[in-house]
């Protein structure tokens, strides 16, 4: 396989409340995901090192980006965050890999920085129980 850039994402959509995909990978500056496994240590006292088991998969995901409040945008997807409680599908694909997982955002704060620049973050939860799996 070859090494690659971070550069040029073919998708990086979020459902807005209505279950719709909304492509909105130009509003995005940033993005930081993680697919962590829980550990559970079981390291008998006849051990001189950890011993521990895999445990439940999880995914979390973090979006930043450039206000954007026109219709189908990053503003019309998260702007209900604090009003819904609906499960969103986040898809990524970069270098023709894709990982999609079903997930519960918890904030859409907003920040005006002293020269002006008005941004946002969104962080996503698992929702589902279904492992992160590229495909």
């Amino acid at each position: 396989m070859a090494k690659s850039s971070g550069l040029g994402w073919t998708t990086a959509s979020v459902d807005d409340a209505s279950g719709t995909p909304q492509a909105i990978k130009n509003d995005f500056t940033h993005l930081q995901f993680a697919t962590p496994r829980a550990v559970q240590d079981i390291t008998g006292i006849d051990k001189s090192a950890m011993e521990r088991l895999l445990l439940l998969a999880d995914f979390s995901i973090t979006f930043s980006g450039v206000f954007n409040g026109a219709a189908n945008m990053s503003h019309d997807v998260f702007k209900t965050v604090p009003s819904t409680s609906v499960t969103r599908t986040v898809t990524l694909t970069v270098n023709s890999k894709t990982l999609t997982n079903e997930c519960l955002f918890t904030d859409y704060p907003l920040t005006r920085a002293d020269s002006g620049e008005l941004t946002f973050t969104a962080p996503g939860v698992l929702a589902d129980g279904t492992v992160p799996t590229w495909t």
